[in-house]
């Protein structure tokens, strides 16, 4: 039953595409399954089966099989949180809509790109998905309250561990613990002058006549909007970065803004169109590059940090947070997470997933050193130095209790929860009128939720 573990987090763009393939020739329609007093329409689940091969997938009718279980069970949780009581407010489906809008608006490249795709404006894009969002919301918290509080005992964890079979043990690869400490060079007004007045000459350029999107095709150092001549399309006030939501926001249509500064650079930007609470505009950026001068002050720096810290004059942690550049993990000490278990936040990373260039700076460490400070350049660009410290290193293992506990506490915690929602699912499906489509009837994900040939009521 471990598919029902957190189930409406998956499908992302598929789940809120319904309406995206709506332009597309579709079957006659007809009900696939009945759900209480709800029904999934095949139509429903043809758009979702077209979004998911859009995607690179492969054919797969199991795939329609998993689509229908994911709404059966939607609904099941849906009808009881209206039972329960359960609300959802408008904020809460505004900024799950918005989130989603923007990961859509990156993977299409913008927002002008993504109302050219889906065939309509996101405003109107959003009013369509509102229902869906709202019914998927009410299902996520009907599935928190029925798991909320579950827990394991240590003795649960052992008993859980004994009861498995010992030859199917997991076997782990090396994992480390890793920090890292970082200084990015800060550039002086008169060192980051030299790009402020590129910025302005555009600017000037624009204001003479010569055409936005040509000058921004041209110049803007923006990868994801310079090729549509800066056209960032339609954004509400939490989208973009707050210098950029301020200047935005306060101007009027047709206007071109002063040249200002934020994190990426300096930018200007015009006001091409205002509707509700979102504006669309275009903008021109130039990044600011590191100088020679700003780059050797950024070692000079680390290299006090770092012989301090190797001195023992100040601990890592303490120094990371206090002097690490590095926003994702200044404030966790310095200590890396293992973004593949977000759940748990656990600093344990199997070697073989780290970054190339900070598995190579530990490579040589023994637990408890450091690397040398060295020059890098992050994912976003931006170059800088860093050191990085070895806390410990994990040889490959089979799975035990002394080495694992923590990640033997998540499984069992896991599987603690998966049986409370069989049982709660059970109980829901003996007593709610469910009837699938016959089409469906072999499809092994939906044994469960059948009887027999004339009854569809579930029973496990």
């Amino acid at each position: 039953m471990s598919k029902y573990n957190g189930i409406f987090l998956v499908l992302a763009l598929v789940s809120i595409s319904r309406w995206a393939i709506a332009q597309e020739p579709q079957v006659i329609d007809r009900v696939a399954a009945v759900v209480g007093s709800n029904i999934i329409l095949e139509s429903e689940i043809e758009m979702q089966y077209a979004q998911y091969l859009a995607q690179g997938n492969k054919a797969s009718e199991n795939f329609k099989c998993y689509i229908l279980q994911q709404q059966l069970t939607q609904k099941l949780l849906a009808q009881q949180a209206a039972i329960d009581s359960i609300e959802v407010s408008e904020g809460e489906v505004d900024d799950n809509i918005n989130s989603r809008l923007r990961y859509m608006s990156g993977q299409a490249g913008g927002q002008e790109r993504l109302e050219q795709f889906l065939n309509r404006s996101l405003l109107q894009y959003k009013e369509e998905m509102r229902p869906s969002i709202y019914e998927q919301l009410k299902a996520n918290k009907m599935q928190q309250n029925i798991v909320a509080g579950i827990d394991v005992t240590p003795l649960e964890v052992r008993r859980y561990f004994e009861s498995l079979d010992a030859d199917s043990l997991p076997y782990f690869n090396t994992e480390v613990e890793v920090g890292e400490l970082v200084v990015f060079p800060e550039l002086t007004r008169e060192e980051k002058q030299q790009f402020r007045d590129r910025a302005e000459d555009l600017r000037q350029q624009v204001i003479d006549g010569s055409d936005f999107a040509t000058i921004a095709r041209l110049y803007s150092q923006d990868g994801g909007s310079a090729a549509y001549g800066g056209d960032l399309g339609f954004h509400t006030r939490d989208m973009m970065v707050k210098e950029y939501t301020a200047v935005s926001f306060r101007m009027k249509p047709g206007e071109v803004s002063p040249v200002f500064e934020s994190e990426h650079g300096f930018h200007f930007l015009e006001v091409l169109e205002r509707r509700g609470e979102e504006v669309r505009t275009r903008h021109i950026l130039i990044q600011i590059k590191p100088t020679a001068a700003s780059l050797e002050r950024a070692k000079t720096r680390i290299d006090s940090i770092y012989g301090n810290v190797v001195n023992k004059k100040l601990d890592f942690y303490s120094a990371a947070t206090l002097y690490s550049d590095n926003k994702e993990t200044k404030y966790n000490g310095g200590m890396l997470l293992n973004m593949e278990n977000q759940q748990s936040r656990t600093t344990l990373i199997p070697a073989d997933k780290l970054d190339a260039s900070v598995f190579t700076a530990i490579d040589t460490l023994q637990p408890g050193e450091y690397s040398r400070p060295a020059q890098f350049t992050d994912r976003t660009g931006k170059t800088g130095y860093r050191f990085t410290y070895l806390k410990s290193r994990t040889p490959p293992h089979q799975a035990n209790l002394d080495m694992d506990f923590a990640k033997i506490k998540e499984a069992a915690l896991e599987d603690k929860i998966n049986r409370e929602l069989s049982q709660w699912f059970e109980k829901r499906r003996e007593v709610t009128f469910i009837d699938i489509n016959e089409a469906y009837h072999s499809c092994d994900d939906l044994k469960i939720w059948l009887k027999d040939k004339q009854t569809t009521v579930a029973k496990l």
